[in-house]
């Protein structure tokens, strides 16, 4: 029987997404502060950018939960065929 291992993300990764985020972030923000426009101006980049941001985690989380759903219906899936597997005796004759 064949097992597919979860791919496991690095701790190098995970640093290097939260780096590229909060820099990024602080970048764009950055660039609204020092934009040499109004100040309704820059609430309205500031607003879209908190939407883009909170839009972004929304849709990681989204498809975060997909696939850990994906992942529980194939390990159950698994489960019963190795339960299937464990009960079947294959030199039993069937009672016709």
């Amino acid at each position: 029987m064949e097992t597919n291992p979860q791919p496991r993300t690095t701790t190098a990764f995970y640093v290097q997404s939260i780096a590229s985020f909060g820099l990024s972030l602080t970048a764009v923000t950055a660039g609204i502060v020092y934009l040499p426009v109004g100040a309704w101006i820059r609430a309205f980049l500031a607003v879209g950018l908190l939407y883009v941001v909170t839009s972004a985690f929304t849709l990681a989380k989204c498809v975060r939960d997909q696939q850990e759903a994906g992942s529980v219906v194939r390990r159950v899936d698994q489960a019963r065929m190795e339960k299937l597997l464990a009960e079947h005796d294959p030199f039993t004759v069937p009672s016709a």
